[in-house]
């Protein structure tokens, strides 16, 4: 164990993305009143061209030009994650937050900050990974579990920190109370209007996902009671997206293969009543991670997809550092928790993703928005108003 911990500087994540307005809950049609002189415009049309051919060209040997580390020892992997407090009820901590994690080669505990403009992650402690955790009452700072052995503790001076972070292979979802019952909800968003939208829109072409290729699996959560809220929202375990981001994401599929991955989808296509469901089922702490019913959603433009990597050869999903639709800062893309196989599967699936045309949403390194995603309009078909023929779906 090490004090100095000089090898590592801290980790800093944007603030902003937790106390801000959730940039996929903007409205499509606000723009920027940032002035771009039009001097520089030549300039930074001549950088976007240089990087054209390496964004195009991305291959699955680029794709993993960064070494896949080796995973860290179950005898510590057990222990990977955040310890704290949670309010009752709620994903929202109170007092100290630590997270337990490896970065190269070593086990580091970091003190999570909440700051104004940021989130930081200091690191506090070093444990060398060929070492076992360390039990002994005697240590400063020890790992445990409690008597009856469901419950990690991080133990700091004579403080004890339970684990709140789900397991990656946990089932349960990390579940909020909704503020009112869902099945109220539905009615009630069954009986709304989406937003109006000016504008002149393209026309809708959803396509099946399942009928494009068959490495492409489902996870439908929101089919399931493993959801966040606990109990099913959508009536089928279906998956749609537009046209083009549908041809995009088997070309990210594609580069993938041959590195050994297949791509499981979580969520797609989103009518927008479910859309108002979640908002209106989730307390104001966790509205960063749901979009306003008032603006609509990317998922609700068919543009948007849920989704992460798992082995062809198991058929199981692959571990990242934050599990789906958890509402912690381990969803965000540039989490520097859990280990470095993980960090290296969620930057590979970001890149694959990237390479094609989507940009990850910033408070959740599974949901990724396709670049055409404003001239879809929102939209609002029941997965069972929706019929299939050829891989194409449309209204009935």
């Amino acid at each position: 164990m090490s004090r100095g911990c000089t090898e590592l500087s801290e980790w800093k994540i944007d603030a902003r993305m937790v106390c801000s307005k959730p940039v996929g809950a903007m409205s499509a049609l606000k723009k920027s009143s940032s002035p771009c002189p039009l001097r520089v415009l030549p300039l930074l049309f001549a950088g976007f061209l240089s990087c054209l051919p390496a964004i195009v060209a991305q291959s699955p040997a680029s794709l993993a030009s960064v070494p896949k580390p080796a995973d860290i020892p179950q005898l510590w992997k057990q222990w990977i994650g955040e310890y704290g407090s949670l309010i009752s009820h709620s994903a929202t901590t109170f007092g100290p937050v630590y997270a337990l994690s490896e970065q190269n080669g070593a086990i580091w505990i970091l003190q999570r900050e909440d700051k104004a403009e940021e989130i930081t992650y200091k690191p506090v402690e070093k444990f060398a990974l060929n070492q076992p955790p360390p039990t002994d009452p005697a240590h400063g700072l020890r790992l445990h579990r409690d008597a009856s052995g469901d419950n990690r503790i991080l133990v700091m001076g004579d403080v004890g920190y339970a684990k709140i972070t789900p397991d990656f292979d946990a089932r349960a979802q990390v579940l909020i109370a909704p503020l009112r019952p869902v099945a109220e909800l539905r009615a009630e968003a069954l009986r709304s209007s989406p937003p109006r939208e000016n504008g002149t829109f393209r026309k809708p072409e959803l396509v099946e996902l399942t009928a494009l290729d068959p490495a492409i699996h489902l996870d439908i959560r929101y089919a399931t009671s493993n959801d966040f809220l606990g109990t099913p929202v959508y009536t089928q375990a279906r998956a749609f997206l537009q046209r083009p981001a549908a041809d995009a994401l088997v070309r990210a599929l594609h580069k993938l293969e041959p590195l050994g991955y297949g791509l499981l989808i979580h969520d797609a296509y989103r009518p927008w009543y479910v859309t108002k469901i979640f908002w209106d089922a989730t307390p104001p702490e966790g509205k960063i991670f749901v979009a306003d019913p008032k603006e609509g959603s990317r998922h609700n433009r068919g543009c948007a997809v849920d989704l992460t990597l798992y082995g062809l050869a198991t058929g199981k999903p692959i571990e990242m550092p934050g599990t789906y639709d958890e509402m912690s800062p381990r969803s965000f893309p540039n989490y520097p928790g859990g280990t470095s196989l993980q960090r290296w599967h969620r930057d590979l699936l970001r890149r694959a993703m990237e390479s094609e045309g989507f940009t990850v949403y910033d408070h959740e390194w599974w949901h990724f928005d396709y670049k055409d995603w404003r001239e879809y309009p929102i939209l609002n078909f029941k997965f069972e108003d929706l019929h299939s023929g050829q891989g194409l779906s449309s209204a009935h």
